[in-house]
């Protein structure tokens, strides 16, 4: 009995590892060790520089070099190729290898190349480290602010001239010349506290603002930014597994109703090292001052600063020499106005308003009319005519050619899912021209060049993974391909992957929501399929655009699940000013209606959907969406999993919150409505709670207070917290696969794909 027992537990060893090896060795088959193991990396292109107004571009390609890359020079044209710097020619004085580039920059007249490297991380990118220059002309390598400590450079850039270096060292200004090395430094107040040329973390992360100087075109001045941070409050996280002691890690950041840092913009004169600070009236704890930029052949810069609530925009003219302001223009609104608006095309980066006319005018992007449309504004404020009379909205600007009086914008006509390249005239007259070709349906993101002739085009849909092509402009010919991902594609191909589908569903309120939908493979409508639900639904972003994305989504696909994604109203979306504004002051409450009513519709519409089956997740806002769509209406879903979110919206950042929800001593009671820990008591389904207690951005806190509330009630809820990570949760070894693969086993595990 015991022989058998055993030859039959040998065999089905046997029978089990077989089956699994088999699977190891199907191609066509995810797993989430699969998808963070490098298998399925994309290729990349970049980072890439334009020369010469366009004529030329340069990027980075692999060196004989063993782990270096040397930089390539391409004629756009022609694609002619020439290795313009060898890695091997970047090795300093004295040491054993060559620089490893994170980043470059080339000087006006290309002559000079200045390379950032040995970098370090400031808040979500890595903005510190040594910056070198190497002359193409003698062949001599120099390292700038070599006197300064190592890896302690931030944000260098060239004169217009070519002659001198400004940079940022330990929050103060300093410029180089080239010729002599002679170092000089602007200013000497810089601290933790007292910020010159760089910004602080709300800036940074809700304005773009990382950046905080610029030349003067004839490079006699360095205008920038002053930040007083000795006001903000530190919030303190907690490491407790890099020694026997825990440290606390201070992180200067403004709550909701706490007064901002102080802003305020100089110039200083290099000459005299005299600094002259812009008299922009207001207090400055009450107002942001997100944007600033030199006027064409002037002295003169162009400021833009919003009230607190960020309802209304002042832009001022501002001598550089006097610091005298004029307000030429004025904006309010009943809601909010964004300085940049939220699109998934748009880089993380300020953009300015393009200044044209030689100085004389400058564009501005405005909703008033009900529309994102564009405006020709006088520089004196004494006209303003709308250029972009057509009933849809524009993205973002790309670039503006006066020769041919025309700019380039990012827009969708037609679907608000995608985003194409358009050309309109700048005087007004002609209608705007659609230039990306009607067989490349899906979400473009352009870089074009100086001159306009050019474009760096990086496309792709839900179906069709990413390629980035060289297109010559406005007739958007191929002239060819840069990335064509191929290896890539071939991975994918053998995932034998089921289209993503687009849909319209109408909530019970009236409310028309874009969708996508995916369904696994042999799908029968008879049948009942679980459903996941990915979530964002906050003005900061949209989740059912027609671009490739996530292979974990394909994962729970071939699990047996249909993915779905909705846009709520209040989200980016180019469906006019109405549809973004309504959730003013009701985050939390109309977008977690918007999406369980639509929930709802789709059960009704889709009878495939198991209403008994019903799984959300959603990461930051979508973290905060999945707890109030469990807290809210827990008769429509079941399971969710919550990363990262905002618990109580009194603990997130000013900037963010008080512009979408007012300023919480005149409607503190919006913020606790539409907070998900106000709803708590009402969980019923499975909840899987996720956060970094290094996150600097969404406080380890909130998880602490939704938890001591589901404890309060007595609520069942499982969670998991990452140490020391940050939003993202990424880093340490093996992070994001222990992550999904959490997610992954929680939502098979209590929302069943095969009902018992």
């Amino acid at each position: 009995m015991i022989k058998n027992t055993l030859l039959l537990l040998s065999f089905l060893c046997g029978l089990c590892w077989e089956i699994n090896a088999q699977s190891q060795l199907d191609e066509s088959i995810l797993t989430v060790d699969r998808i963070y193991s490098g298998e399925f990396a994309q290729a990349s292109f970049g980072p890439s520089k334009w020369l010469d107004e366009g004529t030329a571009y340069t990027t980075l390609e692999a060196s004989l070099t063993e782990g270096k890359k040397d930089i390539v020079k391409y004629d756009t044209k022609s694609g002619r190729r020439t290795i313009l710097v060898n890695a091997a020619a970047l090795t300093p004085s004295g040491a054993d290898e060559s620089l490893s580039i994170q980043n470059y920059s080339w000087s006006n007249d290309g002559q000079k190349l200045m390379i950032f490297t040995n970098t370090k991380r400031v808040w979500r990118t890595n903005t510190k480290g040594d910056y070198w220059i190497y002359n193409l002309a003698n062949k001599t390598l120099m390292k700038i602010g070599a006197t300064l400590p190592t890896a302690s450079l931030m944000f260098a850039k060239f004169s217009k001239d070519d002659q001198q270096i400004a940079f940022v060292s330990d929050n103060n200004l300093y410029v180089q010349n080239l010729a002599s090395q002679a170092i000089k430094q602007l200013t000497f107040d810089g601290t933790t506290d007292m910020i010159n040329g760089n910004f602080d973390w709300v800036y940074e992360e809700e304005f773009a603002c990382r950046d905080g100087f610029r030349w003067s075109e004839d490079g006699a001045y360095i205008a920038f930014w002053q930040v007083d941070a000795s006001s903000i409050k530190d919030f303190l996280m907690i490491n407790n597994t890099d020694g026997v002691y825990a440290k606390t890690i201070p992180l200067q950041y403004p709550k909701v109703g706490e007064d901002p840092s102080a802003v305020r913009i100089g110039t200083v004169h290099l000459k005299t090292g005299k600094v002259t600070w812009m008299d922009i009236p207001g207090d400055a704890k009450q107002h942001y001052l997100p944007r600033a930029q030199w006027i064409e052949a002037t002295n003169q810069l162009q400021v833009q600063q919003l009230n607190r609530k960020q309802n209304e925009k002042k832009i001022w003219v501002c001598d550089a020499a006097t610091g005298k302001s004029i307000n030429i223009f004025t904006e309010k609104e009943e809601t909010w106005l964004d300085i940049t608006h939220p699109d998934p095309t748009l880089a993380w980066d300020m953009t300015d308003l393009p200044i044209i006319q030689k100085g004389k005018a400058f564009l501005n992007i405005s909703e008033k009319d009900g529309w994102r449309q564009l405006y020709r504004v006088a520089m004196n404020g004494k006209s303003e005519k709308l250029i972009s009379k057509e009933a849809f909205d524009i993205a973002r600007f790309h670039q503006v050619n006066e020769v041919s009086g025309t700019i380039y914008v990012n827009a969708s006509r037609e679907n608000p899912t995608q985003r194409y390249l358009y050309q309109m005239s700048l005087n007004g007259r002609k209608k705007a021209k659609k230039l990306t070709p009607e067989n490349q349906p899906g979400l473009h993101r352009y870089n074009i060049s100086p001159n306009g002739k050019y474009a760096i085009n990086s496309w792709s849909n839900a179906n069709t993974p990413p390629t980035t092509e060289l297109v010559a402009l406005p007739e958007h010919k191929t002239l060819r391909t840069l990335v064509d991902n191929k290896a890539y594609k071939e991975k994918v191909a053998k995932l034998n992957l089921t289209p993503v589908e687009f849909f319209k569903v109408k909530t019970v309120d009236g409310i028309e929501m874009d969708g996508l939908m995916i369904k696994p493979a042999n799908f029968d409508a008879t049948k009942k399929y679980p459903a996941l639900f990915h979530v964002y639904g906050e003005p900061w972003g949209q989740t059912a655009t027609d671009s490739w994305s996530s292979l974990w989504h394909r994962l729970m696909v071939q699990k047996g699940y249909i993915i779905i994604s909705l846009d709520n109203r209040g989200t980016p979306a180019l469906k006019g000013r109405a549809w973004r504004k309504s959730i003013y002051r009701k985050i939390g409450v109309i977008n977690s209606r918007d999406q369980a009513m639509a929930t709802k519709a789709i059960i009704k519409k889709y009878p495939f959907v198991d209403e008994q089956r019903i799984a959300v997740w959603g990461w930051s806002g979508g973290g905060s969406m999945t707890l109030n769509l469990l807290f809210r209406y827990p008769e429509i879903y079941q399971t969710g999993v919550s990363i990262a979110p905002v618990g109580n919206q009194l603990l997130y950042d000013n900037v963010y919150q008080e512009r979408y929800m007012g300023v919480p001593w005149e409607n503190k009671a919006d913020f606790l409505e539409g907070s998900p820990v106000t709803y708590a008591k009402n969980l019923e389904g499975n909840l899987l709670l996720i956060h970094g207690t290094g996150d600097d951005n969404v406080h380890y806190q909130n998880a602490e207070i939704v938890i001591n509330e589901l404890i309060k009630h007595n609520r069942p809820f499982q969670m998991m917290a990452y140490p020391n990570r940050s939003h993202g949760i990424y880093e340490g070894e093996n992070t994001s696969k222990h992550l999904y693969n959490l997610m992954t086993d929680y939502i098979l595990n209590h929302n069943l794909v095969n009902k018992e």
